[in-house]
């Protein structure tokens, strides 16, 4: 057990989230998403249990977003790129917009968000069965943390 960190914050995703270096990515996907075929040998991670936005704050609450590059990217609605889906805009409000500073998001088309989630460091899904939630986040570094003596 440890103090202040997030239950939904198992072994295998604190691994995952420690391992990664910066402009690394971890997808976070949901319950429709083929998550076994797109992970491959990446490492793939189940919160069933967990909606989407339960399992973004859990990350976001240890993992910093990159600052250079698009730090946050959603796969796109076919035949709605523009509008975020439903889990998606909860995402959006209620963590991505508290976020300080609010990181860029941008689309992504539902082909190449599989190709850049083939290439993210692992994959983590989540037990929400609303189609279009998944999102890719690129690590980022953390600053100004003090180094020991």
């Amino acid at each position: 057990m440890l103090k202040n960190i997030d239950p939904l914050l198992t072994p295998d995703l604190l691994h995952a989230l420690a391992a990664m270096g910066h402009g690394d990515c971890i997808a976070v996907c949901d319950t429709n998403f083929p998550a076994y075929s797109v992970a491959g040998v990446r490492p793939l991670i189940h919160l069933p249990g967990c909606n989407l936005v339960q399992v973004l704050r859990a990350i976001l609450s240890v993992l910093p977003l990159d600052t250079y590059e698009t730090p946050v990217l959603r796969m796109a609605q076919v035949g709605d790129a523009s509008t975020p889906s439903e889990a998606q805009l909860e995402a959006l409000e209620s963590v991505f917009f508290k976020l300080d500073p609010i990181p860029h998001v941008e689309a992504l088309e539902r082909f190449a968000y599989y190709e850049q989630a083939r290439q993210a460091y692992a994959i983590v899904e989540t037990g929400d069965a609303r189609p279009y939630g998944n999102f890719l986040l690129r690590k980022g570094v953390l600053n100004g943390v003090p180094q020991p003596r």
